[in-house]
Order: structure tokens, then sequence, then C-alpha cells
């Protein structure tokens, strides 16, 4: 499933016009689901698959803790 995620999002992000730099790019502290270019501005993505909303919307996810970490990444 998140696989798949990640590609949709992946061509998404290509479609408007964005460069898709890594995919899945790793280092020690932990990985990037997506690292692009949007004319001049770095662009991270956290991607999170849902099937529905009966456990949340994927922004719920993202805890305060990811975003610690992405900010570190």
């Amino acid at each position: 499933m998140g696989a798949f995620g990640e590609e949709l999002a992946a061509r998404y992000v290509g479609e408007l016009g964005w460069q898709v730099l890594e995919r899945n790019w790793r280092c020690p502290i932990g990985e990037i689901d997506i690292v692009a270019v949007d004319g001049p501005e770095l662009v991270i993505c956290e991607v999170k698959t849902r099937r529905g909303r009966g456990v949340g919307d994927p922004v719920e996810a993202v805890t305060p803790l990811k975003h610690r970490r992405l900010r570190r990444l």
C-alpha cells in the first residue's frame, strides 16, 4: 500500500511540473519519501496512504515527532 501511494504521489508532483530528485532517500536518522524541486524551492514530501478515512486523516499520522525528524533530515 505504501509503495503504491508513493508512486501516485511522485506522478502527481511530476504532473505539477516538479522535478523528483529522490524517492525513499535515507540517512542514519531517517527517510524522506520524496525529495523534489519546484523552481528554486526544495520540496520534502511525506506520503501517507490510506484506504479510507476510517483510521483518520493522513495528516493526523504526521506526529510532532515525525515533524521534528523531517526538519532534521
